[in-house]
């Protein structure tokens, strides 16, 4: 359900629409391609995952197939994108919120859905899985639900409707109508649609039994995604032209509002926000225990290990909750220039996830089955080592496309801008060590002399 919960968000609720008026109906193939590739990435993590739990997940898979340099790039590139995305989550929610109750300040908003689900994660991982759990539950509840009216709306079921057969799916233009420049630029707006099901694996060392947990999850969450997203697409394309322009404003609500629901965009608001406070909620874990595992490797300040007594890394979970404060601020107060670089380099951040995730997969394979034993691993990747090759010239492939869009190509700028500073850093902090090292091994000399 976690998992379920972080990569069902805004981006299925408001984002698809903009991936139909880019390519059509055609999007149903750019939403199969990017699905395929998650799955061959999960799969990839999960044996990882399945074998070394960690709450480091790939940030500790990465430090151990290609050294400390990768676990520590990988680990605070991602805790810095989930700090920014924590950020446009909770200004989404006061936004909306304050929408519905003008008296109320959108800062007032923030500030108190932040304290509510900092109370969540300090209280104890149970509480927070609990938490999650009905979160996801309820948008899972959601889309079933508006995939039962969209049926019922294609097939001519509600009252005042007739079937509508293919007439939107191979009319207006055909079922590609951009052509296979289309289908590419709606892969690069729905390929990041399905970030935050990475959280699954991190999760899995709080698990009672972290192999079969992780194991168990990543074999049915996938095709359950992949099933509400093509399937919640599929309905719009049917029951609707691909060019009308409620799509692109709001597809939930333009189709339940042709079935005749009254109250429709307002249902849709509440569930998006939910979708927002499920998101955040989800990040805040993430990044906490990111945080917390980058510190016990020596990869961070050495405060962020203090625990609980509920064992929960209280330090790490405050860092996380005042600087997505920040990051609130950042989106009131930056210049848009400003803002528009940090954000973009979170944007296309999971690309760098996703390479590593194939790389180290490929490295420590070989490790994972001899420490395995005659018992073998838990949970293998398909096709290795040819699927994993496979799925890193795909994601090469998704960066060369990247490099023909205006905006795709500012985003991979702005993350590879942002790479380089934390591998700076990390430089820097290997020389600052060195140099201690040997000023404290001089010191000691001295004493002992």
């Amino acid at each position: 359900m976690m998992g379920l919960g972080s990569a069902i968000g805004a981006g299925l609720f408001l984002g698809s629409g903009v991936g139909i008026a880019v390519a059509g109906p055609a999007v149903l193939v750019s939403y199969a391609v990017a699905g395929l590739l998650v799955v061959l990435v999960m799969r990839m993590l999960a044996e990882m995952a399945a074998a070394v739990p960690a709450s480091g997940s790939f940030s500790v898979y990465a430090e151990r197939a290609l050294g400390r340099w990768a676990g520590f790039t990988l680990g605070w590139v991602y805790w810095f994108t989930l700090i920014m995305v924590l950020g446009v989550e909770i200004t989404g929610v006061a936004r909306i919120v304050t929408g519905w109750l003008p008296g109320v300040p959108q800062w007032g908003v923030a500030l108190a859905a932040v304290a509510v689900f900092a109370v969540v994660n300090l209280v104890g991982v149970r509480q927070f899985g609990e938490f999650e759990f009905w979160f996801a539950l309820i948008k899972v509840v959601a889309i079933v639900g508006f995939l039962v009216v969209g049926v019922a709306l294609a097939f001519g079921w509600l009252p005042g409707t007739e079937p509508v057969g293919t007439s939107n799916l191979l009319g207006h233009g055909g079922f590609a109508p951009t052509g296979l420049g289309g289908i590419a630029a709606g892969l690069l707006v729905v390929v990041f649609a399905f970030g935050g099901i990475e959280i699954v694996t991190i999760a899995s060392a709080e698990a009672r039994d972290p192999q079969r947990a992780v194991a168990r999850a990543t074999r049915s969450i996938v095709w359950r995604i992949l099933l509400f997203y093509v399937g919640a697409v599929a309905v719009m394309v049917l029951v609707l032209p691909w060019d009308a322009p409620q799509l692109v404003d709001g597809p939930f609500v333009a189709v339940l509002e042709l079935a005749g629901l009254p109250g429709a965009a307002r249902l849709m608001e509440v569930v998006v926000v939910l979708a927002l406070l499920s998101a955040f909620n989800a990040n805040i874990y993430a990044t906490s225990r990111m945080a917390f595992s980058l510190a016990g490797r020596g990869d961070g300040p050495r405060v962020l290990r203090r625990v609980s007594g509920r064992d929960v890394p209280w330090v790490a979970v405050l860092v996380s909750v005042v600087l997505g404060l920040v990051a609130v601020a950042l989106n009131w107060l930056l210049p848009d220039a400003l803002l528009g670089i940090l954000l973009n380099a979170a944007g296309s951040s999971l690309l760098v996830v996703w390479v590593l995730v194939a790389v180290s997969q490929l490295r420590l394979r070989p490790r994972l089955v001899a420490a395995a034993g005659p018992e073998g691993l838990p949970l293998r990747m398909w096709g290795y080592p040819w699927l994993t090759w496979a799925t890193l010239a795909a994601l090469g492939g998704v960066v060369v496309l990247m490099l023909t869009d205006d905006a795709a190509r500012a985003q991979l700028a702005a993350t590879a801008g942002l790479v380089a500073v934390v591998v700076g850093i990390y430089a820097v902090s290997q020389v600052l060590r060195r140099r201690s090292t040997r000023a404290t091994g001089g010191a000691a000399a001295e004493s002992g002399a």
